[in-house]
């Protein structure tokens, strides 16, 4: 049997076990997906433990993304976002990847939104913030990161300008600001990415309801409600809407198939990971 598992503090009400084994009964796979919660500054040693007990692969969430990055060998993308989600095995050292990256991408590819030369917004500069930023960046015409705290969204766009290839015809433009840009921001945007949890514990929304518009997609990293009231609002203003729960079935899909080598069974998971949320 292959164990898979993610590592985390808190991980009890993980959404991943459902659709991660989902996807091994749909394709017949020996396998079961555990989650572990090591103490908070344990995160490393848990990796390497892993890998001693045989764990084919993990994922890694919260407190300790950025930790693992010494257990592990990261690929290019996984170094430069300063962070890894998802730890491969079957390499001697692991290999760590940041599949979150995948999951902002792939969640607009599957709603039909075109991210190649648009004119993108993340609000927030966290972890999700970071991976939402290093997925746009490459192929927008500009990115705008605004943060609460200014200071941490310019940090966060010069990392992301020093990431970038020097061989596009068009470099993209990278700026930031605090909350307060949104309002010059949006109104010419193409795509909005709430990576921020504002929406998930109250009624509320990071971006002002005058600030959507009809030619805007939405993509809101909060899954828990559904539909949040940025959400709502995006919907009302003629936008095109997509919920949180996307970008974590696709990062998840990403881990699958870096683990496996195999299709991921998309509509299985997708459906094992809305039945715990509905």
């Amino acid at each position: 049997m292959d164990v898979y598992g993610l590592i985390g503090t808190p991980v009890e009400h993980s959404l991943s076990p459902p659709m991660h084994e989902a996807a091994y009964d749909a394709l017949g796979m020996d396998a079961r997906y555990v989650t572990f919660e090591p103490d908070a500054d344990d995160g490393a040693a848990a990796v390497e433990a892993a890998a001693t007990l045989g764990v084919a692969g993990l994922n890694v969430t919260v407190p300790f993304k950025q930790d693992v990055l010494s257990a592990v060998e990261p690929d290019g993308l996984a170094a430069e976002v300063g962070a890894v989600n998802t730890v491969d095995y079957a390499a001697d050292p692991p290999r760590g990847y940041n599949t979150d990256v995948a999951g902002v991408r792939r969640a607009f590819d599957h709603h039909g939104v075109e991210h190649e030369d648009a004119a993108a917004v993340v609000v927030g500069a966290g972890g999700a913030g970071r991976a939402a930023a290093f997925a746009l960046a490459e192929d927008a015409v500009s990115l705008h990161i605004a943060n609460r705290t200014a200071s941490r969204a310019e940090s966060l766009a010069a990392e992301v300008r020093s990431a970038l290839p020097d061989d596009r015809d068009t470099p993209t433009a990278v700026s930031a600001g605090g909350l307060d840009s949104l309002a010059e921001r949006i109104p010419d945007a193409d795509l909005l990415v709430n990576a921020t949890t504002v929406g998930m514990e109250a009624d509320e929304t990071p971006v002002p309801a005058e600030y959507l518009h009809d030619g805007l997609a939405v993509l809101d990293a909060v899954y828990a409600p559904l539909e949040t009231r940025l959400l709502r609002e995006a919907a009302d203003a003629g936008a095109t809407t997509i919920d949180g729960a996307w970008m974590l079935l696709y990062q998840g899909v990403e881990a699958f198939e870096r683990w496996t080598g195999e299709d991921a069974p998309v509509d299985v998971m997708n459906e094992a990971l809305r039945a715990k949320l509905r």
